[in-house]
């Protein structure tokens, strides 16, 4: 299907507060006056993104970019899509230093501003029977590959001046499209109005080294330019990309692109997810150390139950040099942002320590994506999310996980094995990842199931419009600048004034850091209401009553039914843990008995809290090299993991009652 080209723009006389036109270096006439006329002055991002908005100034803009390189325009609209969503980010870089609608990088700018820091003195393993692991944080990135440096070719081929191209997105969208008609030039590919001609050029624009990588980027680019989308973006701007479901590119032209063959020999991929086996090592060292990860049999020997997201704290060559150190940690698979690649490091099979909790390492499957909890600027590409959305759901129907938030854990959702390690717990991935937009690239959208006034809530802010006050993303008290978040704040009563809930195990008094999730709940995730006080819902939470504001208008969290637990009969309360270990009686002569200690709170009488599933106790023995000792210890007591308080946890299933709301 051909587009025809909208007319070339035409520029305006220099004055304060715009650019002039300038031949790019590639010969092709490139307009750095792009932004000024048709957005208008560049604005500061808005406190909160307008709830609508008509098509305008960026729209507009995609047109002459468009029209000023000879791109068609809906590829070029496509590409930003899987690139940013449209999403200006306030020129703000991404996690790999990318800037703008295209997501056009400039790694060593966004380094020179970085302050990134995680959070979390956890032991990965998170096992008593062996003395704790503490691996030193990763390592800064010296080198800085070609990928992570297309704004500077950008500028080169525009004219453009490169703070110009990171700040003004009509500019970024005119990089963007210089960028793609030269890699149509590369592959010897003539102009078109055609979109499905440009298929191997969206394939080189991704930055991917492999071929599999990107294609699999080309692909969904198409998928989008077939399905069409339309949305407000950050900046209030409305963007439609009509869809054209007759797109049939040619495949074959990503072969042509000169890119290498990455081998998906022993990974455990779906075909959807370009996908390399980058191993971790498994070794022995300083005598009778090893690591990075134990051999298990996996879901013979334990049932896989959950899917860990985790971010990287680092970026992706310094994280994958960390994880191929058998004295380091280790995760399954590692997700780069620029382009959704996949790294697996650890068969599914194995156990991999990267949770903090023995309990959960045993029993999931760890996802690190590049990225930094810290820099709510620091964004997460489109790419990235699709390509660990079908990863998970991958994997979710291989091992039968229910793809619900009590099975997708986030790192910072994993409980304190003990009562000494709560206040050490990661909070990764944070309250910028968003888990709506994840878990409707999963299938599974947060809808309400029950009529407005159910016993059971799950939390769903509208995130771009959710934007708590944060602290601590450059160091202790500094304030966090204004973004969308997947959390909603919780306090005492229903006033904004009251004081913040408190988390007893933390050891301190709550505050508004960005890794203090003391006092708030997270997308998703599903509580029993306590109470209802006009615009405001309470739900019973660590042991005691937490307020949110809910109004009916914009509503924070969805009705819904669920399962919950309340302490049996008589029982004034009863004990919460981090791990469902067995008790004493079911392990054999060899093994350790694993104690079965409490954390320090309590589930008191007429307090509900929603269950997630009902589990064995369990506990995998694996603390030698040799695997001839490791065993799976399994006993007669059984669990309910519930959502307790922003972690999950459990409780005896002899303790409680079930019941359904």
């Amino acid at each position: 299907m051909r587009e025809s080209a909208p007319p070339p723009t035409t520029a305006p006389s220099a004055r304060p507060g715009t650019a002039v036109r300038v031949r790019g270096a590639a010969g092709a006439v490139a307009s750095a006056a792009l932004l000024f006329p048709l957005l208008g002055a560049a604005p500061a991002p808005p406190a909160a993104a307008p709830a609508g908005g008509s098509a305008g100034g960026l729209q507009r803009a995609f047109a002459a970019a468009a029209a000023e390189y000879g791109v068609p325009q809906s590829v070029l609209l496509a590409v930003s899509y899987l690139q940013s969503r449209w999403d200006g980010h306030g020129g703000a870089p991404s996690v790999t230093g990318g800037y703008g609608p295209m997501h056009l990088t400039d790694a060593e700018a966004a380094l020179a501003t970085a302050s990134h820091h995680g959070s979390g003195t956890e032991d990965p393993r998170g096992d008593d029977a062996r003395p704790a692991l503490r691996p030193a944080p990763l390592p800064a990135d010296a080198e800085v590959p070609e990928r992570l440096r297309t704004l500077r070719k950008a500028a080169r081929l525009t004219g453009l001046d490169a703070q110009v191209l990171r700040t003004d997105p009509a500019a970024n969208l005119a990089g963007g499209a210089a960028l793609l008609a030269d890699a149509q030039r590369a592959l010897g590919a003539a102009p078109s109005t055609d979109p499905a001609d440009w298929y191997g050029a969206v394939a080189r624009f991704s930055g991917a080294d492999d071929r599999a990588t990107a294609a699999a980027y080309a692909d969904d680019v198409y998928a989008v330019l077939r399905s069409g989308e339309e949305r407000t973006t950050d900046a209030g701007q409305r963007v439609v990309l009509a869809a054209r479901p007759g797109v049939a590119p040619d495949r074959s032209a990503a072969a042509r692109a000169g890119l290498r063959t990455a081998s998906r020999t022993e990974t455990e991929c779906p075909a959807s997810v370009p996908c390399e086996w980058v191993p971790a090592p498994y070794e022995e060292f300083d005598g009778d150390d090893y690591g990075n990860h134990d051999l298990a049999a996996r879901p013979a020997s334990q049932s896989i139950d959950y899917i860990v997201v985790h971010d990287t704290e680092g970026r992706w060559e310094g994280v994958l040099d960390s994880v191929r150190d058998p004295r380091y940690v280790s995760w399954q698979y590692t997700l780069r942002s620029t382009d959704g690649h996949v790294a697996q490091h650890v068969k599914a099979k194995d156990v991999a320590w990267h949770a903090g909790n023995w309990y959960v390492n045993a029993k999931s499957i760890g996802l690190e994506h590049e990225g930094f909890l810290a820099d709510p600027d620091a964004w997460y590409t489109e790419a990235m999310y699709r390509s660990s959305a079908r990863l998970v759901r991958y994997l979710a129907a291989k091992y039968g996980i229910p793809l619900d938030r009590q099975h997708i854990l986030g790192h910072d959702t994993v409980p304190g094995p003990t009562a000494s390690t709560v206040s050490g717990m990661h909070t990764d991935p944070g309250p910028y990842w968003d888990w709506a937009h994840y878990f409707e690239l999963l299938g599974r959208p947060f809808r309400a199931t029950a009529r407005a006034g159910a016993a059971v809530v799950t939390i769903r802010p509208d995130y771009a419009a959710n934007r708590p006050v944060y602290t601590g993303c450059a160091g202790a008290g500094s304030p966090c600048p204004a973004h969308g978040s997947s959390a909603v704040r919780l306090y005492t009563d229903h006033d904004e004034k009251a004081p913040l809930v408190t988390d007893i195990g933390q050891g301190s008094a709550p505050t508004t850091d960005v890794n203090d999730h003391s006092s708030r709940v997270s997308t998703g995730q599903q509580y029993a209401v306590a109470d209802r006080w006009g615009d405001w819902t309470a739900i019973w939470y660590l042991g005691q009553k937490a307020w949110f504001r809910n109004p009916a208008a914009e509503p924070t969290a969805l009705p819904a039914r669920g399962r919950v637990v309340t302490p049996k009969e008589g029982a004034a309360d009863v004990p919460v843990f981090g791990r469902a270990y067995p008790e004493a009686a079911a392990y054999p002569a060899g093994v350790p008995v694993q104690e079965v200690t409490p954390l320090p709170y309590r589930l008191p009488a007429g307090q509900e809290y929603v269950v997630g599933e009902e589990v064995p106790g369990e506990y995998y023995y694996a603390v030698d090299f040799a695997t001839d000792g490791h065993r799976v210890v399994r006993g007669r007591d059984r669990y309910y993991e519930i959502q307790y308080g922003h972690r999950v946890a459990y409780v005896r299933a002899a303790d409680v009652r079930l019941l359904n709301r």
